[in-house]
């Protein structure tokens, strides 16, 4: 940020000092040169003609610096066919002029003499009973106009020096108390990790404090990503303990059931695992960033995968097509999946899945209805519950629910039971957020 404004400042310095020099010097230059026009417009009014066509002064000059020799003020009059008619301080010198026929003076710079550069004003005009054009010239050593002007130049160079090293030094005087927030909230984060506090609590500008909000709430998030895991990993210690014990008694022991007993108590291991595999799934992909599926493309893709293993049953697929909820395509498959494979596996042999069933609410909402028995009210809280069954005479794990729950909470949504009016079977209601609208 100071190299920029280094940078910056030094070009519209350059450009603001060059600017104002020329200001100046054209100045300088334009007062010099009507002083230059004093002498000049003296000599055309006391010009006049004498008997032999030659060019002479009605009147003395009143400036006596023309009459001594090489004092730097000069003046000459010469036409064509005619000598030249110098000041006396030219001595026998004579001066270059040019060839000018406009009737208003021109100024120019010349360099004829070496040791003594020359600002010279010209003017052409014909007498009155002459035919030749008279070349009217005045010329002033330019010593003192440039003087005048490598003296404002140097001013100029000196004063610009201090003005953009004095902005410099205000813009890193800026930039550094500027920057002191990001400092402040450097060091806070050093503490963090020094002494294991987990947010920036110290008052900080208004201009930061958004970036410190998004800092706490990433914290927040992490914090929750690790106590989640860490209640994952007890979970599943403590799920996975008691079987592993079961076997281990029975493996020495020497159980004469202990095929039977490996097998359920794996079954039960393998249950557990599913779950919490199932879980950090959903945690991980929740983590990665705002999802968008599409929940009738999901429901017809699992309503395809279903009805190839129960052939028997029914299925009736409506609802909105344009409703999308933020949940990854894998887990509303997931989700899904299990409910309608309930549906179809413990229902009477139709099964009802709407998409988007209330469009007023905020939320998506899904129906998956069947004809089957139903779930008492008193047990449907239950029914929820790891390894809990809506039939124990068919096969199945029971986690099935249970994982919907646990998915579905992850991303914010909830699934409840209800009764299906329409088919008098057993109506899950789940229910999920919308994703969010482009813009």
């Amino acid at each position: 940020m100071m190299l920029i404004a280094a940078v910056w400042i030094v070009l519209l310095l350059s450009i603001g000092g060059i600017a104002l020099d020329r200001v100046l010097t054209n100045q300088l230059r334009s007062e010099f040169d009507s002083r230059l026009l004093i002498p000049l417009n003296a000599m055309l009014r006391s010009a006049d003609l004498d008997p032999f066509g030659e060019v002479r002064f009605n009147s003395i000059l009143g400036d006596q610096s023309y009459l001594e020799p090489g004092s730097g003020s000069y003046w000459q009059i010469s036409g064509e066919g005619h000598e030249p008619w110098p000041s006396r301080s030219l001595w026998d010198d004579r001066l270059m002029v040019r060839d000018v026929n406009a009737v208003e003076p021109v100024f120019y710079d010349s360099d004829q003499f070496e040791d003594e550069p020359l600002r010279m004003v010209q003017r052409s005009i014909q007498l009155p009973g002459s035919d030749v054009r008279w070349q009217f010239v005045v010329a002033q050593k330019r010593s003192d106009l440039d003087d005048q002007i490598a003296q404002v130049r140097g001013t100029l160079v000196w004063a610009f020096v201090i003005l953009g090293a004095g902005l410099f030094l205000m813009v890193a005087a800026q930039t550094w108390y500027g920057l002191g927030p990001l400092r402040r909230i450097r060091r806070a984060i050093v503490r963090m990790r020094s002494t294991g506090t987990n947010r920036v609590t110290e008052p900080l500008p208004l201009e930061v404090q958004p970036m410190v909000e998004e800092l706490n709430a990433l914290l927040a998030h992490s914090e929750k990503q690790a106590e989640e895991a860490r209640t994952h990993a007890g979970n599943l210690a403590h799920a996975l303990k008691t079987p592993l014990t079961v076997l281990n008694n029975a493996a020495h022991a020497h159980a004469p059931d202990l095929d039977e007993t490996v097998l359920r108590e794996s079954d039960t291991m393998q249950r557990h695992v599913d779950h919490h595999l199932a879980r950090a799934r959903a945690v991980g992909r929740r983590a990665t960033g705002l999802s968008r599926t599409s929940a009738m493309e999901s429901a017809e893709g699992v309503e395809r995968a279903v009805s190839r293993l129960y052939h028997h049953v029914r299925f009736d697929l409506t609802g909105s097509r344009n409703s999308e909820v933020a949940v990854e395509r894998q887990d509303l498959d997931e989700l899904l999946g299990n409910l309608i494979e309930n549906a179809a596996k413990y229902g009477g042999g139709s099964v009802f899945v709407t998409i988007d069933a209330e469009p007023e609410r905020a939320e998506c909402v899904v129906w998956i209805e069947d004809d089957g028995m139903g779930i008492p009210e008193k047990e449907r809280d239950a029914i929820f519950g790891r390894g809990a069954r809506l039939d124990t005479g068919k096969p199945g794990t029971g986690l099935g629910l249970a994982i919907v729950r646990d998915v579905a909470e992850i991303y914010g949504g909830t699934v409840t039971l209800h009764e299906s009016e329409d088919l008098g079977g057993l109506l899950v209601k789940l229910i999920l957020p919308r994703a969010a609208t482009a813009g």
